[in-house]
C-alpha cells in the first residue's frame, strides 16, 4: 500500500510541477510583454525587466496557489484513469475514498509549501523587485515623494502630509477628542520621526481649548519637542499603501485588529484573511467535487470530457467563493461565514456521493 501511495505521489507532484512550470511562464511572458512599454526609461533595460519578472514570481505562485494544484491534481489523477493505473488499483483493493483521501494528502502538502513561499519569499522578492526597477527607471527618490495619510488612534486622529519613508514624517498635525467627541487639543509639527512606539515631533505647536468658561478659549504653547506615544506600528504604516491581498496575513490580522479596537470597518481585510485562513478547505472541496468526475462511468462520456468538466467545475467553485466573499462586503454578511460555506457544502454533497460511488 506504501508503494502505492508513493506512485500517486509522484504521479500527481509530476504534473503539478509541469502545471506550474506552465502556467508562471504564461503569467511571466504576458508580465514581461508589459514591462517592455518601460524598457528605455533612464536605466531600465531587458534585463532589469526581466530580474524585475523572476523575482515577481513567488507572489505569483502563491497567488495562482489553488488553480494551480487542482489542475496538477486533476491531470494526474486523469493519467492514472486513462492508463488503466486506476482501476488495477481498484481491482488490488483501493477503494475510491482511500484513492482520494490519498490525492487530498499530497494536495495539502503541496498547499503548505506554497503557503511558506507566500508568507516568507514572496513579500522579500516582491519590495526587493520593486526597489531594483525603481531604481533602473530612475525613481529612486520615490519614496520621498509619498503621500500622506489620514488614521485614527484611540481618541487621536493623526494627518501626515507626507510620508518619507514610513520614519520620517512631514507636516503631522494630532486631534485629541475627548470621551463626548469634543476637541481637547491641537498638535502641530512640521516634522515628526516615527519609532514604531510614539512620533517624536519637533518644533511642536499645541494648540488646547477650554470649554469651562462661556466661551471656548484656545491657548497656544510652544515646544522644541513633543512626543506622542500610539497604537500603530511600521506594518501598519506600510499596509496602508498597499492592496489587502498584497500583506502578509500577519499583518491583514494586525490592521483587522486595530481597525477594531479604533471601530472602523475592516471588513475588506476580513475577506482577505478568511479567503486565506480556508484555502485549504477550498481546496479540498474543489478535488472532491473534480474527483467525482475521475470516478464518473466512463459509459456515459469519455474520460477526458469528464476531466475537462472537473476541471471547469472546480475553477468555476473558487471564482463563485470570491464572489461571494466579495458580496459579504456590499451586504453586510459575515465575512467567515461567507467564506466558509460554499466549501462545505460542496465538501458535504461531494463525500456523500463518492461514498455511494465506493461503495457500488
Amino acid at each position: 500500500m506504501k508503494i502505492r501511495d508513493r506512485y500517486i505521489a509522484k504521479t500527481l507532484l509530476s504534473y503539478t510541477i509541469i502545471v506550474l512550470v506552465v502556467w508562471i511562464g504564461v503569467y511571466s511572458f504576458f508580465n514581461f510583454l508589459a514591462e517592455l512599454n518601460n524598457v528605455g526609461k533612464d536605466g531600465y533595460t531587458i534585463l532589469s525587466a526581466f530580474i524585475y519578472i523572476i523575482f515577481q514570481l513567488p507572489e505569483i505562485v502563491y497567488n495562482q496557489a489553488s488553480p494551480i494544484i487542482l489542475l496538477g491534481c486533476i491531470l494526474g489523477m486523469g493519467h492514472l484513469a486513462t492508463t488503466g493505473q486506476l482501476l488495477i488499483f481498484r481491482v488490488s483493493g483501493a477503494s475510491i475514498l482511500r484513492i482520494t483521501l490519498v490525492t487530498l494528502k499530497n494536495s495539502l502538502i503541496f498547499l503548505l509549501f506554497f503557503i511558506f513561499i507566500g508568507e516568507f519569499l514572496a513579500p522579500i522578492s516582491s519590495n526587493f523587485s520593486e526597489s531594483s526597477r525603481s531604481n533602473a527607471m530612475g525613481n529612486s527618490s520615490v519614496s520621498f515623494n509619498q503621500d500622506g495619510f489620514w488614521i485614527r488612534d484611540g481618541g487621536n486622529f493623526i494627518n501626515v502630509k507626507k510620508n518619507i519613508d514610513g520614519t520620517l514624517f512631514r507636516g503631522i498635525t494630532v486631534i485629541e477628542v475627548n470621551s463626548l467627541n469634543k476637541i481637547e487639543r491641537v498638535i502641530k509639527s512640521e516634522n515628526a520621526i516615527f519609532d514604531g512606539d510614539s512620533l517624536e515631533m519637533s518644533g511642536s505647536e499645541i494648540f488646547s481649548i477650554d470649554e469651562l468658561s462661556s466661551f471656548d478659549r484656545i491657548s497656544l504653547k510652544e515646544r522644541n519637542s513633543y512626543d506622542k506615544t500610539v497604537s500603530f506600528d511600521q506594518d501598519l504604516i506600510d499596509s496602508l499603501e498597499k492592496e489587502p491581498k498584497d500583506l502578509s496575513t500577519w499583518t491583514l490580522f494586525k490592521q483587522i485588529r486595530f481597525l477594531s479596537d479604533n471601530k472602523l470597518r475592516s471588513g475588506v481585510f476580513e475577506v482577505e484573511l478568511y479567503k486565506r485562513l480556508i484555502q485549504p478547505i477550498s481546496v479540498i472541496a474543489m478535488i472532491l467535487l473534480a474527483m467525482l468526475f475521475i470516478f464518473g462511468s466512463i459509459r456515459d462520456v469519455t474520460l477526458g470530457r469528464k476531466i475537462f468538466y472537473g476541471i471547469a467545475l472546480g475553477l468555476s467553485f473558487e471564482m463563485l467563493s470570491r464572489v461571494a466573499s466579495a458580496m459579504a462586503l456590499g451586504l453586510n454578511f459575515n465575512p467567515l461565514l461567507s467564506s466558509i460555506l460554499p466549501s462545505i457544502v460542496v465538501m458535504f454533497i461531494s463525500i456523500i456521493l463518492l461514498l455511494k460511488k465506493s461503495f457500488r
